[in-house]
């Protein structure tokens, strides 16, 4: 007999069985659950995206350069992902973003790819250089992305840059995740640090 059948005779004879019949029934209809929201409204990363890796296409002060932070959204993540924000940590020197070349792609390849995914492009006030990427539709769990945003030029001086990557469901009252900091390495020939 399929252990999701019931005998009206098993449901009278044992209450013990009869509910433990029904709670198979019911875990049978139960889907899984695609939103994590708290009572006050926020919503929440189950298992929350990763920063896998931060990189840059040339580590050169003062060069042209593309600046790629690839995530993976764990197909458990309770929630899709709806926004990611980039904060350089505070230095004496930025590279200068190019927000109207940044481009967000499915998988890992080295080489650019056209973007696949549509955002809304943001700059703080408050912090400059400090930038949100709002998805619509937000990228479902499963996935791994890259973000490739270009910098006019890379910082003057040389040294390990950091920055900051949070993650965001969407909803009205998302709660952020900090995923890390992404470290990418500037070598000047000025300072004889070129070749690492």
């Amino acid at each position: 007999m399929s252990p999701h059948r019931t005998d009206p005779q098993l449901l009278w004879r044992s209450p013990l069985a009869a509910l433990t019949t029904l709670a198979m029934l019911a875990s049978s209809f139960v889907s899984p659950a695609t939103a994590v929201k708290l009572s006050d409204g926020r919503t929440y990363f189950e298992n929350p995206p990763r920063l896998e890796k931060a990189s840059v296409s040339q580590n050169a002060a003062y060069a042209s350069s593309i600046y790629s932070f690839i995530l993976t959204i764990p197909e458990k993540a309770g929630e899709p992902l709806g926004s990611v924000l980039i904060k350089p940590e505070p230095s004496p020197d930025y590279p200068r973003f190019d927000l109207s070349d940044i481009s967000v792609f499915e998988g890992t390849s080295r080489r650019r790819r056209p973007n696949q995914f549509a955002f809304q492009v943001t700059e703080s006030e408050k912090e400059p250089r400090t930038i949100t990427l709002q998805f619509d539709p937000p990228i479902p769990p499963g996935r791994t992305i890259t973000i490739d945003i270009r910098a006019f030029y890379n910082p003057g001086a040389s040294g390990v840059y950091l920055y900051g990557v949070t993650a965001f469901p969407p909803g009205e009252k998302p709660y952020g995740q900090f995923l890390g900091f992404g470290r990418i390495h500037i070598y000047s020939v000025f300072d004889g640090s070129f070749f690492p």
